[in-house]
């Protein structure tokens, strides 16, 4: 039962959905009932290893599982997640839709054998920009359920890349070319790791990434995301 001072609180300063706008219930967070439950989920997490999202790496990099929450669609509710992690400075959204993620991932197994989560580093530039790196927060989420430890040191961004958003697949995959750099090799080698995003669209910056983690030798690689961008909307 949440606390009298969460009650009082809650009183004083009601909480918004981040969807819809709506007030949040007491026990709700970052998104209402209605619109969790209205939240285009992808179900990628009950075939994990043949999905839309994993189809889109094969013969480009080699992947164990790959899933995402929710379909992404410029516009639609569901994108004010994403926008406003990104933009409004709102860091508590990552950190709960993560454990949201994982939560619901948990008992199909996708985090089986996974041993590291490693967040798509942003430039420092951006980083002071925003403030934080989203795709770690969300990271950082994950981890709190699930238990596995999360890295954010192993692998550098060194360029300061245009934004993808507005790019299509072979600006970006020319954007994110040569944009990371490994620190700790010794930490990857011969482990599974978790590749996360916030968002997924044509692949090419988990690939990028990929590419330069595998340096650190016998890499395997699993995907998440909280959006992935599909063609077939």
């Amino acid at each position: 039962m949440p606390s009298l001072w969460t009650r009082i609180f809650d009183l004083l300063a009601p909480r918004h959905c981040v969807m819809c706008g709506g007030r949040l219930a007491i026990g709700e967070q970052i998104i209402c009932t209605r619109c969790n439950l209205h939240l285009p989920r992808t179900g990628f997490g009950r075939s994990a290893y043949d999905n839309e999202m994993a189809r889109m790496f094969w013969g480009r990099m080699a992947v164990e599982r790959c899933a995402a929450l929710f379909y992404y669609r410029a516009g639609a509710e569901a994108s004010r997640i994403i926008y406003e992690l990104k933009y409004r400075r709102r860091a508590e959204i990552g950190l709960q839709m993560g454990a949201m993620t994982a939560r619901e991932l948990m008992g199909g197994g996708f985090f089986e054998g996974i041993e590291l989560i490693v967040p798509v580093p942003l430039a420092r530039a951006r980083v002071r920009e925003r403030g934080y790196n989203q795709s770690l927060l969300i990271a950082q989420g994950i981890g709190r359920v699930t238990g596995i430890g999360v890295a954010d040191d192993v692998v550098e961004r060194t360029n300061f890349t245009e934004s993808q958003t507005q790019k299509h697949r072979w600006q970006r995959m020319e954007n994110v070319e040569g944009a990371f750099t490994l620190r700790r090799p010794e930490a990857l080698t011969g482990r599974h790791v978790l590749l996360v995003d916030d968002v997924v669209t044509t692949g090419s910056t988990i690939c990028s990434l990929a590419t330069e983690l595998n340096k650190a030798g016998n890499v395997k690689f699993s995907v998440l995301s909280l959006g992935f961008v599909t063609m077939q909307l």
